[in-house]
């Protein structure tokens, strides 16, 4: 177990802040955030050459190191080792949240390990910001992020999420827009509610809210351009199942299955769902329902 006090006196480490960044207008950028950047003696950016841009703007000159993915490994045990020299320094991303589809989780951690001490400030995210104006459920909600590329276990994944109840966030790329869209409707239903938040606190910012097939037609009809944030409705059918498996705990299995015909189920659909309940086999199941039967 491991207790920070983040602000205690006379710390001989360094201190690690994670500050976050205006993820379109320049305007949100936090007197806190700008403090702590003019403060640090070192500043760990995704890429330096945009967050000079950024720093530039706000006539700040602490100098800049890189960290990437790229180049995590060899260059985390270089940054915690000047955090134990004393170096006070702040990691960013390119916009929003460090750690949040962006790097920094790996910094994090080794600096926890050291007992160094990491303060985050709170400040934009894609994420949060999309699902408050998206007209769904705000709470509970699950953080998914990005989907992966190859089309078989992105299918896999919106299978998975297609399990949970609460409003699911994800990050597209504008050119896997249209693809991630359309395995949605496949696997989440054509009348599933979503939005789809394009160009957050720029000029052009856009929500898009209405079903995923709808969603779909409209994007066809323009240009795919900018980052987008997708807010997806949560599977409300799966509260449903779970009051019917409660009703269902004290009925024996014939019983089980006869509820669900008489909620309107043929008695092989009927089947099928007491088979998934149990974790047995159709047959076997169809078997003892026909036998009992006779």
């Amino acid at each position: 177990m491991k207790v920070q006090h983040s602000f205690a006196k006379n710390q001989s480490n360094g201190v690690l802040y994670l500050v976050p960044t205006p993820i379109g207008n320049l305007d949100d950028m936090s007197f806190r955030s700008v403090k702590v950047l003019k403060y640090v003696d070192l500043i760990a950016a995704e890429d330096t050459r945009h967050t000079k841009m950024l720093l530039n703007h706000f006539q700040i000159d602490t100098k800049e190191i890189s960290l990437h993915e790229h180049n995590k490994d060899e260059r985390v045990p270089e940054l915690v080792q000047k955090l134990r020299q004393g170096v006070n320094m702040a990691q960013l991303s390119d916009a929003g949240m460090p750690s949040i589809s962006d790097p920094g989780h790996e910094l994090v951690v080794a600096s926890i390990k050291a007992d160094i001490s990491v303060i985050p400030l709170p400040g934009p995210t894609a994420g949060m910001t999309s699902l408050i104006a998206s007209g769904l459920s705000p709470q509970p909600f699950y953080f998914y992020g990005f989907l992966n590329r190859q089309n078989k276990e992105q299918l896999e994944e919106l299978k998975k999420l297609n399990q949970r109840v609460e409003t699911f966030i994800i990050y597209e790329a504008p050119h896997r827009l249209k693809k991630t869209l359309k395995n949605m409707v496949k696997i989440l239903g054509k009348n599933r509610k979503a939005a789809i938040c394009r160009e957050l606190t720029k000029r052009f910012e856009e929500f898009d809210r209405g079903t995923l097939t709808e969603l779909l037609d409209y994007i066809d009809s323009k240009p795919i351009l900018g980052e987008f944030v997708i807010i997806v409705e949560g599977n409300h059918h799966l509260n449903h199942e779970s009051d019917a498996t409660k009703k269902l705990a004290n009925l024996s299995i014939n019983e089980q299955i006869n509820y669900y015909i008489k909620q309107g189920d043929k008695p092989n659909p009927a089947i099928k769902k007491i088979a998934k309940m149990h974790n047995m086999k159709k047959q076997e199941v169809y078997n003892l329902y026909h036998h009992i039967k006779k």
